[in-house]
């Protein structure tokens, strides 16, 4: 059973996003070993500078850098990634178990993002859309769009 890591910057305070993450994460286990890590979000003033964002992507960085597990792929979640149908996802998530990638390792970034230092790391970059959200509705949307890739995968009538 491949495992899936997603490493988060930021909690999901809202009840909302919560139960919707709970919800996948129940749904996933049937399919693989799932594990989310919470890192802190560097605290910035109202109106950062670019240097005070800076240091604080710097910072998360090195967090995420740290619990980053060993082997796998690693994929980041980021605006200027690549994007990729839900077909397209499942059928490069599948490549990547084909190629031995048993740990896959899944990055989103606090309010501002990743550092570039973690995105030039990443196996993959992919972009949800050009549009920006949340980066905890980010999580809901990783969440979803794993399980769709694999009921993909499994020929179910869930992505119909």
């Amino acid at each position: 059973m491949q495992k899936v890591t997603v490493l988060c910057v930021g909690k999901l305070k809202e009840a909302f996003y919560a139960a919707a993450a709970a919800e996948y994460q129940k749904r996933l286990q049937r399919h693989c070993k799932l594990e989310i890590v919470e890192l802190p979000e560097q605290k910035l003033p109202e109106s950062p500078s670019p240097a005070e964002i800076e240091q604080a992507l710097a910072k998360e960085a090195s967090l995420i850098e740290e619990k980053l597990p060993k082997g796998g792929a690693v994929i980041a979640l980021c605006i200027e990634g690549t994007e990729l149908s839900s077909e397209a996802l499942s059928k490069r998530l599948t490549q990547l178990a084909s190629a031995g990638a048993s740990q896959l390792t899944f990055l989103i970034g606090g309010s501002f993002g990743l550092h570039p230092r973690v995105k030039q790391r990443a196996d993959l970059r992919l972009s949800m859309s050009p549009m920006t959200f949340p980066h905890h509705l980010a999580r809901v949307m990783l969440l979803e769009q794993l399980y769709r890739a694999y009921q993909i995968d499994a020929g179910t009538r869930y992505h119909k």
